[in-house]
């Protein structure tokens, strides 16, 4: 089939009306903890409560009740390692047709899992290529030779249209509680959600600032509306996976040039606080991708004071076994993690020297690796230091300083870093 290349707020109501007895309405709730922190309203989308745990359904449960009856018949195929093959498997099943969905080999086994969990008989993984990039080429070939409907996860207008439908839910909540929105947070990766929400928001709600926010590692999208032409990064920091995409879509492209009121990037490390945040305060579980429009808020403290404001959660399926990693990038964001390699005299009492002299009465030593040298006075130390409070670290600079003139300070030293912690 033909498909279309422009998007209206009509095509979304009319993917509304198809997706509206499949797809979960997810909660818009106005969050207190957030209100109060940022004083002004502020309204969670709940996208992370999808049957999925992700918006992701949507897009992917519309493009493909779009195709025609032969189409479905022979099968449908994507490339993805997270949310889209799970609203692709979730699909197939409750649409009762063949779906191959492709994945890196280094595609971690629980979301392995929940794929087929989703898909069931329906679904036929093929694990291959060690990145994306490998593994799209190969699931494009496929598709090619065997005839099936690729479901690009962004930049297919009807993948797009499903996403806006959380627009239509989102004024369809104001409408009834008479309120208007004056900012929507959403996050970007490929483009398909900000395009399909900005849509529909321009054509309903046009006052509504839309904003829309990228990791600082990956900010395709905003770079690309910079120079007026689609950007492609070469070197991307791939923590927030749901939205760590190298190269927009064209068609959301087009779209979010002409939708999109501003764009914001937020450090990877904050958004790893606002996780932990959200966890402890909110007891809402949100990955990387589905933090990211509540991380933005810090970025508007002025602006929305006062205001009514949403923020699109827009998933939840974030691994338990990357806590561990979002904690410890959460604390080098915040100040209050310090790496060093430092030189110790090989003589009795140093350790008792550095700590007595270095550390202060709240600091906690979090790593130390010391390898001792017969031939030489002075051994090398990679210690790490905890702060309880960021202002503290002036005085740690100076202590570790006075201790050894020629340390190295290891955070700010990517490669060493990633070598060494």
């Amino acid at each position: 089939m033909t498909l279309k290349t422009r998007l209206s707020a009509e095509d979304i109501e009319e993917a509304f009306l198809k997706l509206k007895d499949t797809v979960k309405q997810t909660p818009l709730e106005k969050d207190m903890y957030l209100s109060q922190k940022f004083d002004c309203n502020v309204y969670l989308k709940r996208e992370d409560l999808q049957w999925v745990r992700s918006f992701k359904l949507r897009g992917a449960y519309y493009a493909i009740n779009q195709l025609t009856d032969e189409e479905r018949a022979n099968g449908v195929s994507c490339a993805s390692a997270g949310n889209h093959a799970q609203g692709i498997a979730f699909t197939a099943k409750q649409l009762e047709i063949k779906a191959v969905i492709f994945m890196p080999v280094t595609t971690p086994a629980q979301k392995i899992n929940q794929v087929k969990f989703f898909g069931g008989e329906f679904v036929q993984i093929e694990l291959i290529g060690d990145t994306f990039d490998d593994c799209l080429k190969h699931a494009l070939e496929y598709t090619e030779k065997f005839g099936l409907s690729f479901i690009d996860p962004f930049d297919n207008i009807n993948t797009i249209a499903g996403q806006g439908t959380i627009a239509k839910e989102m004024v369809d909540y104001a409408n009834d509680e008479n309120i208007q929105f004056d900012y929507c947070f959403a996050a970007i990766g490929g483009g398909g959600l900000i395009s399909g929400v900005g849509t529909y928001l321009k054509e309903n709600m046009p006052t509504t600032q839309v904003i829309g926010v990228e990791p600082l590692g990956a900010s395709s999208m905003a770079q690309s509306v910079k120079a007026n032409k689609i950007v492609t990064l070469t070197d991307i920091d791939k923590f927030v996976d749901g939205a760590s995409v190298g190269k927009v879509g064209q068609l959301t492209f087009d779209i979010s040039k002409n939708v999109v009121d501003n764009f914001v990037a937020v450090d990877e490390g904050e958004v790893c606080s606002t996780i932990l945040d959200m966890y402890s305060k909110q007891a809402i579980i949100a990955e990387p991708a589905g933090a990211l429009s509540v991380s933005a808020l810090n970025h508007y403290t002025n602006e929305i004071k006062g205001k009514n404001v949403v923020c699109i959660v827009s998933g939840g399926n974030n691994d338990i076994n990357r806590m561990k990693e979002i904690e410890e990038r959460s604390l080098l964001f915040e100040d209050m993690k310090h790496y060093f390699i430092v030189n110790f005299p090989q003589r009795p009492g140093a350790l008792r020297e550095f700590v007595n002299d270095v550390l202060g009465p709240n600091d906690d030593i979090t790593k130390f690796e010391y390898l001792k040298k017969s031939s030489q006075n002075t051994g090398s130390v990679i210690i790490g230091i905890q702060l309880k409070d960021h202002n503290d670290l002036d005085q740690l600079y100076k202590n570790v300083s006075e201790f050894d003139p020629k340390y190295i300070y290891i955070n700010q030293n990517k490669m060493l870093y990633s070598l060494l912690i």
